[in-house]
């Protein structure tokens, strides 16, 4: 038995680089919201980012984020129901999506594509791996308001005052 040879399809190409951008408007208005939301949680408890709140703050944020990149999974996972892409028999949404969250967080699965739309196993990967940084700089930014608004309290002995405020 020969192993058949894999050509890549301009199709294939052209709708991972759609589900790319797709993965990426949603990550961007995601984060839009999760930001605003967050700022909205601060003017609402009139709080600085100052002991268990500001904890919460970023605990929060990576909660919407989270949500947000499980919300992104679903739509590469209803373009390899759409297109039947799973190559397994018995392919359903639980299994689309299980593989799409494997690929897009870059462990793999047990399962894998039809010879047709391999390149987008790794494009999914790829969507996964720049949305992650994405995410990650923004919690970045989070913790270090968080920290640099911690810091003067710890440093000037305030830390009592600060966690009583809180």
């Amino acid at each position: 038995m020969t192993t058949p040879t894999y050509v890549v399809g301009i199709g294939e190409v052209l709708y991972g680089g759609m589900l790319l951008a797709a993965t990426l408007a949603m990550h961007g208005c995601g984060v839009l919201v999760t930001l605003r939301s967050i700022e909205a949680l601060r003017r609402r408890t009139g709080r600085r980012l100052a002991g268990l709140a500001g904890i919460g703050i970023v605990i929060v944020a990576s909660w919407m984020l989270v949500l947000l990149h499980l919300l992104e999974v679903i739509v590469w996972a209803g373009f390899y129901l759409w297109h039947d892409a799973v190559n397994t028999p018995d392919a359903n949404a639980s299994i689309a999506y299980y593989f799409a969250l494997m690929e897009y967080t870059t462990i793999g699965s047990a399962y894998n594509l039809k010879l047709d739309w391999r390149l987008l196993e790794g494009m999914n990967g790829i969507a996964g791996l720049l949305t992650f940084a994405w995410s990650t700089s923004v919690l970045l930014t989070l913790a270090e308001a968080f920290q640099q608004q911690r810091l003067p309290a710890v440093e000037g002995g305030g830390a009592g005052r600060d966690a009583a405020a809180s």
